[in-house]
């Protein structure tokens, strides 16, 4: 038994925003937004996900959206890879869903809260150590809250270190799910615990892909393979041209201390670059800099 990696585009969607994901999305939510409490009691998909009937297809949204019982509005979004000015574009996506609520005519108590919820498979916040972050619209003064129309939420996979063994919680639980199915040789069964996990658990298996979704799911494993070794090519154009740097630097100076020093500072600033983009293990292996050098700029946020 084989199953899907939920951080993948396609299987996200397929397990979080299908037609049959109700209960599934219902749970996590309740997991990810309120620390596992029963305070979504039902919702709505909207725009349920169905793959495109043909390979290459562009899709006709880019989230998993859905309405609450208490009508909040929730976006769900999933990105593996760090875009250039990521933060804004959350941002950016929350305010548009919230402006564009109001049809002709109606008055602004027409708007409904929007909850932007943002997985990433990177690290977005070095100077936090929280794995489930929440932002709202605050006071400088006395952080009282301006109100509750927008609030941002993110998860960053990284930081969360548990093993099956030690989870405590359906948050972790679910935490656990997103950033361990796809190395699954069969459900672990204290995943299946949950009605919301089991069923996504079911979702997630291979066996049940039709041909045509085994096609998608290939294509679009192949694009982001694509897109890692886009951003590792740079990397090493980076450091070549850092070493070339530091080696003009050691001629000119002629002192192999500048040519150390050059090659060092080239390392760090591809090693900057790449921060919260790769695993730190694939940064030292591309640059050399040691995982505890990598651990120290990280928390430094460089």
């Amino acid at each position: 038994m084989a199953f899907l990696d939920p951080k993948t585009d396609f299987a996200f969607k397929k397990i979080f925003g299908s037609s049959q994901s109700k209960e599934v999305l219902r749970e996590f939510l309740n997991a990810m937004l309120y620390g596992g409490e029963e305070v979504i009691i039902d919702l709505e998909i909207l725009d349920p996900y169905q793959p495109p009937p043909l390979l290459g297809m562009k899709e006709t949204f880019l989230d998993v959206r859905a309405k609450l019982n208490t009508e909040e509005l929730v976006l769900i979004e999933m990105q593996v890879l760090h875009p250039l000015d990521f933060n804004k574009r959350v941002l950016y996506n929350a305010a548009k869903a919230y402006s564009t609520q109001l049809k002709r005519g109606q008055g602004y108590t027409a708007l409904r809260p929007v909850i932007a919820l943002t997985i990433v498979d990177f690290v977005l916040f070095p100077e936090r150590s929280d794995v489930i972050s929440h932002y709202k619209l605050l006071s400088t003064q006395d952080h009282l809250p301006y109100g509750d129309d927008i609030e941002l939420v993110f998860v960053e996979l990284p930081k969360f270190e548990k093993s099956l063994e030690g989870l405590e919680g359906l948050t972790e639980f679910w935490l656990f799910f997103l950033q361990k199915t796809a190395t699954f040789d069969q459900a672990p069964s204290l995943l299946r615990q949950s009605p919301g996990l089991a069923l996504a658990l079911q979702i997630a298996e291979r066996a049940n892909l039709s041909e045509a979704e085994y096609e998608i799911l290939e294509h679009q494993e192949l694009a982001l393979q694509d897109d890692r070794n886009i951003v590792l090519q740079a990397a090493r154009e980076g450091l070549a041209q850092g070493r070339q740097e530091g080696r003009q630097e050691g001629r000119q100076e002629g002192r192999q201390e500048g040519l150390q020093e050059g090659l060092l500072a080239g390392k760090r600033e591809v090693a900057r670059s790449l921060l919260g983009v790769l695993p730190l293990e694939v940064i030292s292996e591309t640059t050399g800099l040691s995982l505890a050098e990598l651990a120290v700029m990280q928390e430094d946020g460089e």
